[in-house]
């Protein structure tokens, strides 16, 4: 079905602009903000950063319905990335990994096949689960381009295109 195929690409190309302009804004970073944190009960830059490239590859695992503990597991290594070049080489690779997958199925499955998270009673489509990538990375984005704003760094509307 070539509508399926062209919406499944449009979902694609909009994770691509989020891993795009996710990575010019992580650019900007200087070292000594990282630890900027608005408030008490919220991740720092830093926290955020290594969050929003972990997105892609983080929920594939969960999609494709991969234990609590593999998940910690990727979360451990990018924890242990420390230097903004990992970070935009790990948000790229998520992108490739989901991008590879998601392709790959057929309509059918796209549409039908459910997942189960190992934090829910119930599964999910693979298509909704694109969209709850797309999302999830556009939400923490936001979050990030905030931040920064917050910080007096020079970012406006267009570093979100």
């Amino acid at each position: 079905m070539q509508g399926i195929n062209e919406l499944k690409e449009m979902l694609l190309e909009e994770l691509e602009l989020i891993a795009r302009t996710s990575t010019n804004l992580i650019g900007k970073i200087s070292p000594n903000h990282l630890d900027y944190r608005p408030k008490e009960n919220m991740r720092s830059l830093h926290e955020l950063v290594l969050h929003l490239v972990s997105v892609p590859s983080t929920d594939l695992l969960i999609l494709q319905e991969k234990s609590e503990e593999e998940v910690r597991e990727l979360e451990a290594e990018v924890a242990a990335d420390n230097e903004p070049e990992q970070w935009i080489v790990r948000m790229k690779n998520g992108l490739h990994d989901v991008r590879s997958y998601m392709e790959q199925l057929p309509d059918e499955v796209f549409l039908q096949k459910e997942t189960k998270p190992f934090y829910l009673d119930y599964g999910t489509v693979q298509a909704k689960w694109l969209i709850e990538i797309v999302t999830h990375a556009q939400h923490h984005r936001a979050q990030l381009f905030n931040y920064l704003k917050e910080l007096g760094y020079d970012v406006n509307m267009f570093d979100l295109y």
